[in-house]
């Protein structure tokens, strides 16, 4: 008997390797289950010369591991340690990089990615309304979205950005698209006073959102906001339509605000307008507001 438990041993294969035995153990677990110390079965350990994490705040750990099972952190600790209290079916081993959270992109138009370069010397309002709006309205369709979309995310999974808000047409394909490449999303549900080839009035934005909304209402990567346009492409009676939902249901709002000189030319200003309506509350997000 001891000599079969000693070929066992020494012919066990390194932990690095993927197993998928019952109850998710590997094989030196099951060994060190019966004949020394437990090792806790975890299905990633991830560990890397620096770790800089959330909390503390501005500290850099040296040398150091994260646990984790069914898609949740178990533990961030020294990777020695690490080693003498898990059994991972992976160990993704990390020497010379640095092991961080992913950065968030509060605000993207990710579709566009296919309409880069277009009239890049244009002032703001002659890029929107003579080539942009022109562009959209010739190609808009969920495929061009798809692809767009799928383009952008490559984008920032190359940078390290692992979640985004997006602020587009067919908010739908976005949701799907962003869920199939394991992004998180909030997505934005457009709202604008003019047809699309999404919507034709406010209330089908509206309809179609809350309909988007619930279908999303469980998932653990996709949420979404309403997102209307801007100040100058909303009218009062569709933003107060979304305040009620704002109070009904506790959906966020997204919005352009403040973002060129013509736009805050006006008696009111389109800040203290939103305050008017009841929209500045903690589940609002201003975009831009360079002026």
């Amino acid at each position: 008997m001891t000599t079969k438990i000693k070929a066992n041993l020494s012919t066990r294969v390194a932990p690095t390797e993927r197993f998928h035995p019952p109850a998710r153990y590997t094989f030196a677990a099951l060994l060190l289950s019966k004949f020394g110390p437990p090792l806790e079965p975890i299905d990633l350990l991830i560990s890397a010369r620096w770790v800089i994490p959330i909390e503390p705040v501005n500290r850099v750990l040296e040398h150091h591991a994260i646990a984790i099972r069914e898609g949740r952190i178990l533990a961030l600790l020294p990777t020695a340690e690490a080693k003498t209290r898990y059994a991972p079916i992976e160990h993704i081993d990390r020497p010379q990089h640095v092991l961080l959270p992913g950065f968030v992109n509060a605000h993207t138009h990710a579709a566009m990615t296919l309409l880069r370069g277009a009239a890049e010397n244009a002032g703001f309002d002659a890029w929107l309304k003579e080539k942009i709006w022109p562009l959209e309205s010739r190609w808009q369709s969920p495929e061009f979205v798809r692809d767009g979309l799928e383009l952008g995310i490559a984008g920032m999974v190359a940078s390290g950005t692992t979640c985004f808000a997006e602020q587009y047409l067919f908010p739908d394909v976005v949701a799907h698209t962003a869920g199939q490449m394991h992004m998180r999303a909030c997505v934005g549900v457009p709202v604008i006073d003019m047809p699309t080839a999404w919507a034709s009035s406010i209330g089908e934005y509206i309809n179609k959102g809350l309909a988007l909304r619930d279908d999303y209402r469980n998932d653990p990567l996709i949420t979404t906001a309403f997102a209307p346009h801007a100040p100058y492409t909303v009218t009062d009676s569709a933003l107060e339509r979304i305040r009620g939902y704002v109070d009904e249901i506790e959906i966020p709002v997204m919005m352009h605000l403040h973002e060129s000189p013509p736009e805050c030319g006006g008696i009111e200003r389109p800040i203290a307008r939103l305050e008017r309506l009841g929209l500045l509350t903690p589940l609002f997000s201003a975009v831009h507001m360079t002026q």
